[in-house]
């Protein structure tokens, strides 16, 4: 249940749904099996498996839900291929040259018939929504997975208004301000050893991973005007992580201690108790140490200061 990635949104007049609500809502768009001919559904789908059957797990104001998706793999090159043979059978055939029209449809009508035997990749997704703090989170290292998601809740729910989550302070600009000058690193900042560096020119970027950022190299690299836009970050005691430009933080590990508490916790096996604990536990670490990054940044930027389009839908 420990989450490895964070796309983080700010939610704007948060829907006022008590849990039942909401877990009927979820219900309305619960997961289907694709059918033989669709390339691709979503829904949402039990967060403990097999192990229950509830859609929402709503503790102390923390929300869990987690969406299924499904997806048809049909190569592209095993369509070309097809079509390449059947267009050479057919102007072999005709004796004529195909037209473009003509090799369209049959492009087409080969995907259609080679769909329902493609194979079938399932992901699943799971989104934090705290309640209290007005804060979704999806667990994914793709943003256009993670909107996704939320283009998901916003059909669920029939109105969703949400933006990213924005610092007064752009990432990539403290990022390399910690970076090049120590003393103005918050006191309970701690660098990692894993560093993306952008040039502004065309020089490409520059990753260096298990380094010592406060090398001479580095200093060299800032000081050629290169800027961090992923860094490595720990905050003592609860968890590390590498922050990108765009304020997503992947690759998070929990400290051991942390999760040596969750392991410790008395679940008398009961699976459902243990994803329970553990998500309360983790999203405890989450909200203060984002409420600790935004800190380090300046402070949450407004919705009409950061110039971060509102992604939000209302039913027709």
């Amino acid at each position: 249940m420990w989450f490895k990635h964070l796309h983080l949104y700010r939610l704007h007049g948060a829907p006022d749904l008590d849990a039942a609500t909401l877990e009927e809502a979820l219900g309305e768009q619960a997961f289907r099996p694709l059918g033989g001919s669709e390339p691709r559904r979503i829904g949402w789908c039990p967060p403990a498996g097999r192990a229950g059957t509830q859609l929402l797990h709503d503790l102390q104001g923390q929300r869990l839900m987690t969406a299924l998706r499904q997806e048809r793999i049909l190569p592209a090159a095993v369509v070309r291929e097809e079509v390449e043979e059947r267009v050479d059978a057919l102007e072999t055939a005709e004796g004529r040259k195909l037209r473009r029209q003509e090799k369209l449809a049959l492009k087409e009508q080969v995907y259609e018939e080679l769909l329902p035997r493609a194979f079938v990749r399932s992901q699943k997704v799971d989104l934090w929504w705290d309640s209290r703090r007005d804060l979704i989170a999806v667990n994914s290292s793709s943003r256009k997975r993670a909107e996704e998601i939320l283009d998901l809740l916003r059909e669920t729910l029939g109105s969703l208004k949400v933006t990213p989550l924005a610092s007064q302070t752009l990432p990539m600009r403290a990022m390399t301000t910690w970076l090049g000058d120590p003393g103005t690193r918050p006191a309970d900042l701690v660098l990692g050893d894993q560093v993306e560096l952008k040039a502004k020119g065309d020089d490409g970027v520059l990753r260096a991973r298990q380094v010592d950022l406060d090398s001479d190299e580095i200093q060299q690299l800032l000081e050629s005007g290169r800027q961090a836009s992923k860094l490595a970050l720990s905050i003592e005691g609860r968890l590390t992580f590498v922050l990108h430009d765009d304020l997503a933080v992947k690759s998070l590990r929990f400290d051991d201690a942390l999760i040596d508490e969750a392991s410790q916790a008395d679940d008398g096996g009961d699976a459902l108790l243990r994803l329970e604990t553990d998500f309360l536990l983790m999203t405890q670490a989450l909200a203060e140490s984002i409420e600790r990054l935004l800190a380090w940044l300046g402070g949450e930027a407004s919705a009409a200061s950061d110039a971060q389009p509102v992604l939000s839908a209302d039913p027709a």
